[in-house]
C-alpha cells in the first residue's frame, strides 16, 4: 500500500514522502496513529494544502519533546528490587517499570516511549534509551539494586555482587588459615603431662 508519511517514520521517510508499506503495517500501525494517508490523489492534494500546519504541529510537538528530553538525558534513577546473589533478578524490570519510575520524578515520559529490546534482568546500573519523538531521545541510568546502600555503592562504580563474593572468599581463607595456625584439632594442655 502507497502511503503518504505525516511525520517522521524511522526507517520509513520524513514528512510528506510517499512510500509503499505492507497493507498490514499501514492498517494497524500507521493509519490509526496519524502517521500517514493513503496516497491517493485527494489525500495528496490535501496533504500539499495540509503541509504547512502538518509541518508546525511536528515542529510545536518536537520542542515539547526537547524540552522533557533536556530535562531527563543522562539523569538516574534507582529501582529497589529483590534479586538472588548471583544479582539475577525475582521477576524484570520492563518499559512499563521504566516510565514508572522516571514519571515518579517528575519526567513525562509514557510505556511506549521506552526502547528495551530485552527485560532487564540483573543488578548493577542500566542505560536504557528513551524515544520522545521521532526526531528526539534522550538516555537515562536506570540503578537496580537490593537496597538504597547497594544502590549508592553501584552509582560510585562498585561491582557490588563481584564484592559480595571477594568478601565471602576473602573470610573463608581467612578461617581456613587461623585453622591451620591453630593446629587443627590440638588443644593447650591436652596430652602434656608432667
Amino acid at each position: 500500500m502507497k502511503v503518504v508519511l505525516l511525520e517522521r517514520v524511522e526507517n520509513l521517510g520524513a514528512i510528506g514522502d510517499v512510500v509503499t508499506v505492507k497493507d498490514g503495517f499501514a492498517r494497524n500501525f500507521l493509519l490509526p496513529r496519524d502517521k500517514a494517508r493513503r496516497a491517493t490523489e485527494a489525500n495528496l492534494k490535501a496533504f500539499e494544502i495540509e503541509r504547512a500546519a502538518i509541518e508546525a504541529r511536528n515542529d510545536k510537538n518536537k520542542a515539547e519533546a526537547q524540552k522533557i528530553a533536556d530535562k531527563i538525558d543522562g539523569q538516574s534513577y534507582v529501582m529497589i528490587r529483590q534479586a538472588g546473589e548471583t544479582g539475577q533478578l525475582y521477576g524484570s524490570v520492563a518499559g512499563r517499570d521504566v516510565a514508572e519510575v522516571v514519571r515518579a520524578e517528575g519526567g513525562k515520559v509514557e510505556r511506549s516511549q521506552v526502547v528495551l529490546n530485552t527485560a532487564i534482568k540483573t543488578l548493577g546500573v542500566h542505560e536504557v534509551l528513551v524515544r520522545l519523538h521521532p526526531e528526539v531521545s534522550a538516555t537515562v541510568k536506570i540503578n537496580i539494586a537490593r537496597s538504597a546502600d547497594e544502590a549508592e555503592r553501584q552509582a560510585k562504580g562498585e561491582d557490588v555482587i563481584r564484592a559480595q563474593f571477594d568478601d565471602e572468599r576473602n573470610a573463608a581463607d581467612q578461617a581456613a588459615q587461623e585453622l591451620l595456625e591453630g593446629g587443627a584439632g590440638q588443644q593447650e594442655g591436652f596430652g602434656d603431662e608432667a
